[in-house]
């Protein structure tokens, strides 16, 4: 009975080390799609997430900055709205993080652990169409302080050029916190420049109404920068227009440093080919003080108090919404953006319970969003100007106006759109999965295509066992390339899902093929008229 029961415990241990959370097979997929964009040799984490011993020496740090969801951040709740590229954690992973640490981070069978993702040397949507540069390198003094700078990059095309995606490269991953993209068609930004003796320029001023300063900031914003965030490319048959000799002004937002550090950041383009029908334009509307009560003159905080302002935009046709951007200053504490359509139903588009100056970003429904003719957009924000906000730069608190001075505020949400489209709200860009589909993370995989025969739109949802740079194209019978949808773009561990439209492939057979390093991919697909 005794040797029994010992070859019964035997036979039970590889069991439990197998059940036990471990860092080979629940934890590195976790870390390497969330935390090791940013935690690696040249970006800006403090220190690289890379490997089993760097993560298993922070383990019970990456638990409390998890728990706490201070890490990664992501500032939008997820229960109010959903986008495309989020980098929040669900609470299973957070969960799953926390227990590994408390059991003493065990490494697991290490036969399973993922590689290390494979992240590209430059861009990570493939070969940019145009590469433009600072003309000169900034120096960021190291005094521990913030700044932002604004700079003028000239473009000099000769006519108009059509914007699938705008891919911020920082020169210096470590200072770059974010950066916002102005075009400027007027010369506002290389006028100001060139009344200032250095490179670059600080702040624009007050604004307060100036006509040119306004003129500005309600002008085209091209996708900001953030540390750790891919590029978006907009959906297939929409594109953002870059007008012919614009100026871009980029304003770049440095963070503290004990040391002095240069930076020479590039911007990279990419333009839709003649195998894409672009039909529709991605425009934008900004929501500015002018649409608050009171205007301008309306946006004051007196000291020691907070204030809530809320914005209107009515809809004069109809439209679907693409993105948003909020943006305030330091004293700002909350943001809130919904649709009131015309029967009374509100739809909601974005919700920063907590806002935090240093962590805005670039955000991307994962679906179009109608805002009928007559419909209403509000925007909500919600200010601290008391001693109670540790953020605020004044003490004691002072009178606030509008400005781009970091110690000003401002009210300034920018909203992307096209012009609707019958079946636009039918239209689902994130990852879905099917009851009927297996699904089997640890492999590479594309899920089946439906409906298939393909007659317009059509979506490809994959898996990716390891984020690593692929290929993805359209192949006839012949095997003759008849459409590359993507060029060495990398894409992360987990699960994506791309658009094309099929409308200009004529009726026959097809093979989509998706091909990195690793593996190779295809699936038929079927088009008819």
């Amino acid at each position: 009975m005794r040797l029994f029961l010992l070859v019964l415990s035997f036979s039970f241990i590889p069991f439990m080390a197998s059940s036990q959370v471990n860092f080979a097979e629940d934890i590195a997929p976790i870390i390497y799609k969330n935390c090791s964009n940013c935690h690696r040799e040249g970006e800006i984490g403090p220190f690289p997430l890379t490997n089993y011993n760097e993560v298993a020496d922070k383990a019970l740090t990456i638990k409390a900055v998890t728990q706490s969801r201070y890490m990664p951040p992501w500032k939008p709740d997820p229960d109010y709205s959903s986008f495309l590229e989020e980098s929040h954690m669900s609470q299973e992973e957070i969960d799953l993080i926390a227990e590994w640490a408390d059991n003493g981070a065990p490494r697991g069978d290490i036969t399973l652990e993922p590689a290390f993702p494979d992240f590209p040397e430059g861009s990570l949507l493939g070969e940019p169409d145009f590469v433009v540069s600072m003309a000169e390198a900034h120096l960021h003094r190291g005094n521990n302080r913030d700044s932002y700078y604004y700079f003028v990059l000239p473009t000099d095309f000769p006519e108009d050029k059509i914007v699938k995606a705008v891919e911020f490269r920082p020169g210096n991953a470590k200072i770059v916190h974010h950066a916002l993209i102005f075009e400027d068609t007027n010369g506002i930004a290389r006028n100001t420049d060139a009344s200032t003796p250095e490179y670059g320029f600080s702040s624009f001023g007050s604004f307060n109404g100036d006509e040119n300063d306004i003129t500005f900031l309600r002008g085209k914003q091209f996708p900001p920068y953030a540390p750790g965030q891919k590029a978006i490319r907009y959906q297939e048959g929409l594109g953002q227009v870059l007008k012919a000799g614009a100026d871009l002004a980029v304003q770049i937002h440095y963070a503290p440093s004990p040391t002095d550090e240069w930076d020479q950041s590039t911007i990279n383009f990419f333009f839709a080919d003649d195998t894409e029908q672009v039909d529709r334009f991605v425009d934008q509307d900004i929501f500015l003080p002018l649409q608050l009560p009171g205007g301008f003159f309306g946006f004051i905080m007196q000291p020691n108090t907070e204030r809530e302002f809320i914005g209107t935009w009515r809809m004069n046709e109809d439209r679907s919404l693409v993105g948003i951007f909020p943006h305030s200053h330091l004293l700002g504490k909350e943001w809130e953006a919904w649709v009131e359509h015309t029967d009374g139903s509100i739809t909601p588009l974005i919700s920063i319970p907590d806002w935090d100056f240093n962590w805005q970003s670039q955000y991307y429904f994962d679906r179009f969003i109608k805002a009928e003719a007559g419909s209403t957009i509000y925007a909500r924000a919600v200010y601290d100007n008391t001693v109670n906000n540790p953020n605020n730069p004044s003490n004691p608190p002072q009178l606030v106006f509008w400005g781009d001075r970091t110690e000003d505020e401002m009210f300034y949400m920018p909203f992307l759109f096209v012009p609707y489209q019958t079946g636009d709200e039918d239209l689902e860009f994130g990852t879905t999965s099917t009851a009927d589909v297996e699904l089997d993370e640890d492999r590479y995989q594309i899920y089946p295509i439906t409906p298939n025969p393909v007659a317009d739109y059509v979506k490809v949802d994959f898996n990716m066992k390891n984020g690593s740079a692929v290929n993805i194209g359209i192949y006839d019978i012949n095997g003759r390339l008849v459409r590359a949808l993507r060029e060495g773009e990398y894409f992360h561990i987990g699960q994506h899902s791309i658009f094309f439209k099929s409308n200009a492939l004529e009726s026959g057979m097809y093979f989509l093929n998706i091909k990195g390093k690793d593996f190779n991919l295809s699936q038929k697909i079927i088009k008819v008229d």
